[in-house]
């Protein structure tokens, strides 16, 4: 099977594909905060949340309902920034998993990648990962939204947590970005073989 990529380019192909993996995985999973509110675990992502409380007409009371879910409208996730937060860390994640799995391609297709394809790529990822990064850091502005205040012991605010902690999924999102934008840029600009010059 023919490759359009050198060593590096192999070495680089699946690095993406972890990256883009990591973020992906970690901007789907709503445990980027960690909590309690009623005595219960409760965690939020960018878009999602698990653990809401729902009131119980049968018992006149207000009680947690324990699974997670997405929140019923764009409008209804808790903070503006939470919102920009989803746009931009989505279409980041978009855009690394579109190099890697072009990336992976290379590995199968001969031709596909070559220098100046494979410098292109790295540039989508840089960009792709400062996307991801800007994210993670507009995601503590809504902090101070009433939904996490009430979990975080109403002493949340931005950038303050309160009785809250950052969960794996966060770390999980920034560290698959951090490493497309430093190393996986690198890689990328020397992924591709040189093209054969053809005498005409």
């Amino acid at each position: 099977m023919a490759s359009s990529l050198t060593c590096a380019g192999v070495v680089w192909a699946l690095l993406s594909f972890l990256c883009a993996a990591a973020s992906c995985v970690g901007f789907f999973m709503p445990y980027w905060l960690l909590g309690s509110q009623m005595d219960k675990p409760v965690s939020f992502g960018t878009f999602r949340r698990c653990s809401y409380p729902v009131r119980d007409e049968e018992r006149q009371a207000t009680v947690m309902l324990e699974q997670c879910g997405r929140y019923a409208s764009f409008q209804g996730i808790p903070s503006l920034e939470w919102r920009i937060c989803t746009v931009v860390t989505g279409v980041g994640c978009g855009l690394l998993l579109l190099v890697a799995l072009t990336a992976l391609m290379g590995c199968c297709i001969s031709d596909l990648i070559s220098r100046t394809i494979g410098r292109v790529a790295g540039g989508i990822q840089f960009v792709g990962g400062l996307l991801i990064g800007s994210g993670c850091a507009l995601y503590p502005l809504g902090w101070d939204s009433e939904e996490v205040r009430q979990t975080c012991s109403n002493i949340s605010d931005q950038f303050v947590l309160g009785s809250c902690e950052i969960g794996w999924a966060y770390y999980c999102t920034g560290s698959g970005a951090a490493a497309a934008m430093l190393v996986c840029t690198w890689l990328a600009c020397f992924a591709g073989k040189k093209q054969k010059q053809y005498p005409y």
